[in-house]
Parts: C-alpha cells; structure tokens; sequence
C-alpha cells in the first residue's frame, strides 16, 4: 500500500509524501524488525489516544494527523479519506540542498524553512532522515517466511524547534547518519505538526545532492 502511495501518486493534484514508521509489534513473535523503534510505538500510542481508538492497530495509516486507515478499509473509503487531506490548505515549507559530508559518521546539512503559520496553534518542526528502500526477511510470527519490501523507511525522527502561530520558522539542520547510510537510497522529510500529536500542517522531502 506504502510503495504504491510513494511510487504512483494515485491522487491528481496532490503529492502524497509518505513515512514508513516501524513500531515493535513484531517483536512478541519472536522477530525484531530492524527497522522498527520504541520511540515510533510510543507517537503510535499517541495518535490511539488523540483520535480516541481503543487500542493500536498494525498497520494503518495515519492521514495529516487527524484520521487513520486500516489495511482492510474499502478502496473508495481510502482513496475519499486521501482526497479530503488533498484538499485542505497546506503550509509551504521548503528543503534547501541536501548535503552530506562524508566524515565517520556521515553527517547530513540541510536548511528548513517555512511560510508564516497562519494555524491558530504553534507547530513543532520535526525532520526525518528516510530510507527510500528497505528489504527484510521474516523469520518468524505471522509474515515468517516472507521476503518484504518497504519505501520511505524511518530511520530517524527529530523535533528541531517550534512554529510559532503567526511566525515563520528558518533554521539550518545537521543530522548524523547510522554507519553504512546509503545517500544515494536516502531522502530528508520536513513537516509541521500541532503538538499531541495533531494536524500536520505541511511536508516537504527532498534527496540529498549526490
């Protein structure tokens, strides 16, 4: 569903950008996804609390914030649901170049900046450093056996300062890579987000100058 969202587009007008988060409900079978973290469980957790679901559900799909869809929801639901998000007013924020110096360990330089925060609540800024392809190998519980394929893998997500309401937000950012971080399968998400976890207010990727 991810690598269709990411690849494909399927909604006219509007870019989906998508974040692969990978949380630990795999590890109680018995298989750690090494892409998964604890941190990633926990802004699930979260979101179950502020859209006021009984439990966490995996996977889903969580849509600017404020909706969720299951994997087992009707395509014409999924794609209504995308279309309403298209269509509500988005924040500019723009990504300067993506560079990344090769010391030990790499280190990432990007500059975020974004249009004035016409929201009636302050924003929090994060930026996620993302694997554009990511393949695993399940070993055991319910997918063992299988060979999976994933987009827009979550690596790292960091918070690196608030938008204020009524303000606008410049800021250079310097990230450190894991070891062996591919920068040619690698691209910087950008977003704004109300505190909660709630509405994203706007996105932005981009891929580093290789």
């Amino acid at each position: 569903m991810l690598k269709t969202l990411d690849e494909f587009q399927p909604i006219p007008g509007a870019q989906l950008i998508v974040l692969s988060e990978h949380v630990t409900y795999w590890d109680h079978d018995g298989w750690k996804d090494p892409n998964s973290s604890p941190s990633l469980t926990d802004r699930q957790a979260a979101y179950e609390s502020v859209l006021h679901e009984p439990s966490s559900y995996t996977p889903q799909i969580i849509v600017d914030g404020t909706q969720q869809i299951r994997i087992n929801y009707p395509q014409p639901q999924m794609v209504d649901i995308f279309q309403k998000a298209a269509a509500a007013p988005k924040l500019p924020i723009r990504i300067g170049d993506v560079t990344i110096e090769p010391a030990n360990p790499a280190v990432l330089h990007a500059h975020i900046e974004t249009d004035v925060n016409p929201d009636k609540h302050n924003g929090d800024v994060f930026v996620a450093v993302v694997l554009d392809h990511v393949e695993s190998q399940v070993l055991k519980g319910e997918n063992g056996g299988k060979h999976l394929v994933h987009v827009a893998v979550v690596q790292q997500l960091t918070k690196v300062g608030k938008l204020a309401k009524g303000k606008t937000f410049a800021q250079d950012v310097q990230l450190k890579l894991a070891p062996g971080t591919d920068p040619k399968n690698l691209r910087l998400v950008a977003f704004v987000q109300e505190s909660g976890p709630g509405t994203v207010l706007g996105a932005a990727q981009r891929k580093p100058a290789i």
